[in-house]
C-alpha cells in the first residue's frame, strides 16, 4: 500500500527549507523532499529525502509507485537573472517540471476520487510594466493588472498559473461526466528575504544580498540604481501564505492565483535600514542594465486585497519587525557579528 505525503520540490531552496520546518511542526502526515541538492543537515531528519530532477520521467514514475500526494508545494525553479542566461533550460525546468508535476496530480486526482491539492509559489515577475511613468501610476496593481512579462522566469510563471487553472477547471472534462478536479492555489511573491538561507538568483535579491555582506564585513555593490522600488517579504510570511491558503476552504476562494506582499523599499531605503545595523558597511551603486530593466518592469507594489478577504491573509512583519526581530538578530548569529 502506497504512504500518503505532502511532496516538496525544490526543497533545499529559501523557500523550501523554512516550508520544511514549518510543516514538520503543523502536521503528523510524512513529508516527502526533492531536490537536486541534498538538504541542509538541520532539517534532514524532518522529511524523507530525494535527490534528483523533476525532469526525470522514470524518478517520478518511481514516486507515484510508492507514494500517494496528498499536497503538493511545487517550489523547483530556475529563477528570474539565471533564466534569462539559459531561457531554454528555465523553460524545460519552470514548465515541463510543472506540467508534468500538474499532469501527475491531477490523474492522482481522479484515480482516489478527491483532489490532490497543488500550491505553486508564483513572482512578480508576471507583471510587465511598460516604463517608470507607467510603475509611478499604478504603484500597486492588482492580479489581473500589465501581465506582460519581460523575462522567461516571468513568462514561465504565468503559463503555469494558467496550466494550473486548466487542470483545476478543464482537465478531461469531456472525457468524465464529473472529473475530480486537481485543486490548484497560487501566491504570487514579492521578492523574499532569508535570514538562513544564501541568496541563489533572484532579481529581487540585491535587498538580502546587501544585508548578508553587512554582517560578513564585505563591500558591495548593489546591482540597481538608488531610486528601485519593489515590495518584499520576510521568508516567515511567504510561508505563512502558502500554509494558510493551503488551509483555506475551498468554497471561500474568489480566485485561484493571489498577490501577497507586506512592505515596499527603494534601494535606498533598504541600504539605511542596512547601515543603521552595519554602519562600517560599505555598499555602494553599480546598477546593471539587464536587470536593471527587469525591475523596472516590476511595480512598485502589490495590491492584496484579494487574500486578505478570501482567507485572512495579513503579513506579521512590516518592514520595523521584518528587521529588528527577524533579518537583524539571525543574520548577525549566522555570522557571529558582535556590535
Amino acid at each position: 500500500m502506497r504512504k500518503k505525503v505532502i511532496l516538496i520540490t525544490g526543497a533545499s531552496g529559501e523557500i523550501g527549507v523554512a516550508l520544511v520546518r514549518a510543516l514538520a511542526g503543523r502536521t503528523d502526515k510524512l513529508l516527502l523532499t526533492l531536490d537536486l541538492h541534498a538538504l541542509p543537515a538541520e532539517v534532514h531528519s524532518l522529511t524523507t529525502h530525494v535527490e534528483g530532477s523533476i525532469l526525470d520521467e522514470h524518478l517520478l514514475a518511481r514516486l507515484v509507485s510508492e507514494y500517494e500526494f496528498d499536497t503538493i508545494y511545487h517550489l523547483a525553479a530556475l529563477l528570474s537573472t539565471r533564466g534569462e542566461y539559459t531561457p531554454e533550460i528555465a523553460h524545460r525546468v519552470n514548465v515541463e517540471g510543472t506540467l508534468a508535476l500538474l499532469k501527475l496530480a491531477a490523474d492522482q486526482s481522479q484515480w482516489r476520487g478527491r483532489p490532490v491539492q497543488f500550491i505553486f509559489p508564483s513572482s512578480i515577475a508576471v507583471y510587465g510594466l511598460p516604463d517608470l511613468q507607467r510603475k509611478a501610476e499604478f504603484s500597486r496593481v492588482r492580479e489581473w493588472d500589465w501581465n506582460y512579462p519581460t523575462t522567461m522566469y516571468g513568462c514561465n510563471k504565468q503559463y503555469c498559473e494558467m496550466l494550473g487553472t486548466y487542470y483545476s477547471r478543464h482537465y478531461r472534462q469531456l472525457a468524465a461526466e464529473r472529473p475530480v478536479m486537481l485543486d490548484f492555489r497560487s501566491v504570487r511573491f514579492p521578492g523574499l528575504i532569508s535570514a538562513f538561507t544564501v541568496p541563489s538568483g533572484g532579481t529581487s535579491d540585491y535587498g538580502p544580498e546587501m544585508l548578508h555582506a553587512a554582517a560578513k564585513g564585505e563591500p558591495y555593490a548593489c546591482f540597481v540604481r538608488q531610486d528601485t522600488q519593489i515590495p518584499f517579504m520576510a521568508m516567515p510570511d511567504a510561508v505563512t501564505a502558502l500554509l494558510d491558503l493551503a488551509a483555506a476552504p475551498r468554497q471561500t476562494l474568489s480566485r485561484l492565483v493571489y498577490n501577497v506582499t507586506s512592505f515596499s523599499l527603494t534601494a535606498t531605503e533598504f541600504r539605511q535600514r542596512v547601515l543603521q545595523a552595519f554602519p562600517a558597511a560599505e555598499i555602494t551603486f553599480e546598477p546593471d542594465s539587464r536587470r536593471q530593466g527587469i525591475v523596472d518592469s516590476w511595480p512598485a507594489d502589490l495590491e492584496d486585497k484579494a487574500a486578505r478577504r478570501d482567507w485572512g491573509w495579513q503579513p506579521q512583519y512590516d518592514v520595523a519587525r521584518a528587521f529588528d526581530e527577524y533579518l537583524l538578530p539571525n543574520i548577525r548569529s549566522r555570522y557571529a557579528v558582535v556590535i
